[in-house]
């Protein structure tokens, strides 16, 4: 709640700073797996052209490299690693400098993962620097998001909400530029250097709404009385659990999942739309819904069961049309059985994830919340590794 002294955010300026620095935070990580397909043709060894391609058919093509499962684990290596290190770099490194270094790397990172779409590599060196870039990437936006949150602990909640409003949308905004470069109509090259250009402007953005806070007579009224730290510790944890996901199965196998039917624009869309941006609109729309209503209560027993039960999406994604396959059948081969399971696997994700975080607080005495709040962010993170993990056992049992 704003104090009764502070001075009005003027044009809701610091509000949509807010938000744009929360969409920058998240953009890495959901720009990388929206593109996997173009990182899969490029690493099949395909011609210079071919190679560029953003998005075409290939989304089931073989992955030599199990891009998926790396691309997903050493996303969430560096989480879990910050947050054991966090409390030690806090206080080590000035705040200006892990907001604005961190920024400036993930810019320079990712105008190199850019530039990379002009340059005629072989598969193996390819892999390697994607790889990296994708484990330093997150490293960065590991501090990023931590710092960040400490800032926040010291605004009004409106502004918090805005933050988590903004890392919501970053999935879909990621999967929106995929399908605004596949129906551009320009040519491979330039649709994936395009794709990979947006984020850029995007971190750019962040840099400059950072830049201007403290020229927003608003923003210096609060950051200048910096609140406890289980204020921002209790939103650092929030906001990492509302980025989960089952990342046993998603993106590693459901990036693989092709569409049934012949050959034809739908079948060229049917994973960015029915994979990516259906499952960030469902997600976000499945928090939503704890603003409503929060069903089941933290003594009920089905609130446990419930999120015990989403293990049952790890066999039905594994039964979908796959085609690289040599164990596991076909049980579901059309696409509305891969389309429904997608909207129940988001909206439960979304929903349980952020019930969890509103009933959580409850559970423990006021002076526990910061130890607990630690406790649920580590786990939190050690637990989205094991998920990364198991990826590569689920991809050998196809």
């Amino acid at each position: 709640m704003a104090r009764g002294d502070a001075p009005r955010d003027s044009y809701h300026l610091v509000g949509i700073s807010f938000f744009i620095l929360g969409l920058g935070t998240l953009l890495p990580w959901n720009f990388f797996i929206t593109a996997i397909p173009y990182f899969q043709v490029r690493l099949a060894g395909a011609g210079n052209s071919t190679a560029r391609i953003l998005s075409t058919n290939h989304t089931g093509s073989e992955d030599a490299f199990n891009f998926n499962n790396w691309v997903t684990l050493l996303s969430q290596l560096p989480l879990l690693l910050f947050t054991l290190l966090n409390s030690f770099l806090y206080q080590c490194v000035p705040e200006t400098v892990r907001i604005l270094g961190s920024l400036l790397a993930i810019l320079m990172l990712f105008a190199l993962t850019a530039a990379l779409v002009k340059v005629d590599m072989s598969p193996g060196p390819f892999f390697s620097i994607t790889m990296a870039s994708v484990c330093f990437i997150n490293s960065f936006s590991a501090v990023l998001q931590g710092s960040l949150f400490g800032q926040l602990g010291t605004m009004p909640s409106t502004y918090s909400t805005l933050f988590l409003s903004g890392q919501g949308l970053a999935g879909i905004f990621a999967a929106l530029a995929m399908l605004l470069s596949m129906a551009s109509g320009v040519d491979a090259e330039t649709s994936a250097l395009g794709y990979f250009i947006t984020p850029c402007v995007g971190i750019l953005m962040s840099i400059v709404c950072y830049l201007s806070l403290p020229h927003l007579k608003f923003a210096r009224y609060y950051l200048a009385n910096k609140s406890s730290q289980a204020q921002a510790q209790e939103l650092e944890t929030k906001a990492e659990l509302l980025q989960s996901v089952t990342l046993s199965v998603f993106p590693a196998i459901t990036a693989m999942v092709t569409s049934s039917t012949s050959p034809g624009k739908w079948s060229q869309f049917f994973n960015p739309i029915c994979c990516f941006l259906l499952f960030n609109i469902m997600d976000w729309l499945g928090r939503s819904l704890t603003s409503y209503f929060l069903w089941p209560d933290e003594d009920s027993r089905l609130l446990p069961l419930l999120v015990c039960l989403r293990f049952l999406f790890v066999p039905l994604f594994m039964l979908c049309h796959v085609p690289q396959r040599s164990r596991l059948p076909i049980l579901f081969p059309q696409d509305a059985y891969f389309i429904t399971f997608m909207l129940l696997f988001a909206v439960s994700n979304g929903y349980l994830v952020s019930l969890t975080m509103c009933l959580a607080p409850r559970q423990v005495l006021p002076h526990e919340r910061e130890v607990a709040g630690a406790l649920m962010t580590f786990f939190l993170a050690l637990g989205l590794s094991c998920g990364a993990s198991l990826s590569f056992l689920f991809k050998a049992l196809l």
